[in-house]
């Protein structure tokens, strides 16, 4: 990742919230609280789970890389701590949080002023070992970008078994389960 490229992640990064409120807000319950089968994440899960990754994912990550390098490993993340997190809360409750945690993160790391040589700095996964600054930006996005796909794709399935032979030409509901 170069400063330049961070232009355009945070491009990309700001959108997300954006993106899914465009997407689900107003939807029935039926769309937004669809998956796959068992233990699989539905349109409402993903929201949750993104503002989980804003509080302690992404900017604390990058954080403890500029403060610490590779001398302190990451805290683990939670992957599944949306499905307490989010219990009892409505879908618009998630996505006013998601954009203005996202907001706030990105004003932070436009604070930060990163330079080159900044994206090279290495940090500790506790599970991955060896990463850098840049390789966590670019994750970031590359997350939200994923989860918006997995959004899509789970509300695809809805409708998988009614589209009958048009099948054939929607890979998105051969994807996964």
């Amino acid at each position: 990742m170069t400063r330049e490229e961070l232009a355009t992640a945070i491009a990309v990064l700001e959108r997300t919230p954006a993106t899914l409120r465009t997407l689900l807000e107003g939807l029935d319950e039926r769309w937004v609280r669809c998956s796959e089968g068992p233990e699989t994440w539905s349109a409402f899960d993903v929201v949750g789970h993104l503002i989980h990754g804003e509080h302690t994912d992404w900017m604390p990550r990058l954080r403890r890389i500029l403060e610490h390098g590779d001398s302190k490993a990451f805290e683990p993340f939670d992957r599944f701590a949306q499905l307490r997190e989010s219990r009892g809360r409505s879908l618009g409750e998630l996505l006013d949080e998601l954009e203005r945690l996202r907001a706030e993160n990105l004003e932070a790391l436009r604070g930060l002023d990163l330079q080159e040589e900044d994206f090279a700095r290495p940090g500790r996964h506790p599970e991955l070992g060896p990463v850098t600054l840049g390789q966590l930006l670019a994750t970031w996005v590359v997350h939200d970008l994923g989860h918006i796909a997995q959004v899509a794709r789970v509300m695809a399935k809805r409708y998988g078994d009614r589209v009958g032979p048009w099948v054939e030409f929607l890979p998105v509901l051969g994807d996964r389960r």
